[in-house]
């Protein structure tokens, strides 16, 4: 990316300046959800959201660029033995340890992945849309705490995570609904989807979640 103000280019993942006058400054990251549209507007039912504008249809990418874009050799790769290059994972950084979770890993019947990076105990949660994604830390008060999605969820809350001490339930946005801690909710935790290819080139030296 190059701004217009000072011709610096910046990486578009780190978002690190590494050529121009600001060469070395840092963009503070903005928190971002992995959200289809449905369980946004569910959260959300006075949101906006940014329509294209039909001067510029032209310019858009199809609907299709994200298949196409897959298809497309690699120009860098990642390391021999490991996962492949378009491998889709969800990338973590923690006091500066860095660990990739392969997408896979959280599928319907596996919608809780819990681990701790960093010293900090985490989690990564798979909406019952099979598309949404969150992390969590684990981390209340001192306490680590446990989750998992029950296996009769309701039709009316079918994102309730249950906190398997209390059985307190939990919502996907990560507050709890109902037990002692009511109103109380979880730390977020910046993640980025992204190809195993391009996540290890900016983090060579991150871990990959195996287990």
């Amino acid at each position: 990316m190059r701004d217009d103000e000072t011709g610096s280019y910046w990486q578009q993942v780190t978002g690190t300046a590494i050529a121009g006058p600001l060469k070395g400054e840092q963009l503070s990251l903005v928190p971002q959800d992995e959200l289809t549209f449905a369980l946004w507007k569910k959260e959300r039912p006075n949101g906006t959201v940014l329509a294209p504008l039909p001067r510029y249809a032209k310019k858009y990418e199809k609907a299709t660029w994200e298949q196409e874009i897959g298809e497309l050799p690699t120009v860098i790769h990642g390391a021999k033995g490991t996962l492949s290059d378009r491998e889709t994972i969800i990338g973590v950084v923690i006091d500066g340890a860095a660990k990739a979770y392969p997408l896979n890993k959280l599928t319907a019947q596996s919608p809780v992945l819990q681990d701790s990076l960093g010293g900090k105990p985490i989690m990564l949660v798979l909406g019952s849309d099979g598309r949404s994604l969150r992390v969590f830390s684990r981390d209340m008060g001192g306490k680590t705490l446990d989750f998992f999605r029950p296996t009769d969820a309701g039709a009316s809350d079918p994102y309730a995570l249950v906190d398997s001490s209390t059985l307190d339930k939990w919502n996907f946005e990560g507050c709890a609904v109902s037990g002692d801690k009511t109103g109380q909710c979880l730390e977020r935790v910046i993640f980025l989807k992204d190809f195993w290819f391009d996540w290890q080139h900016y983090h060579p030296h991150s871990e990959i979640y195996k287990h």
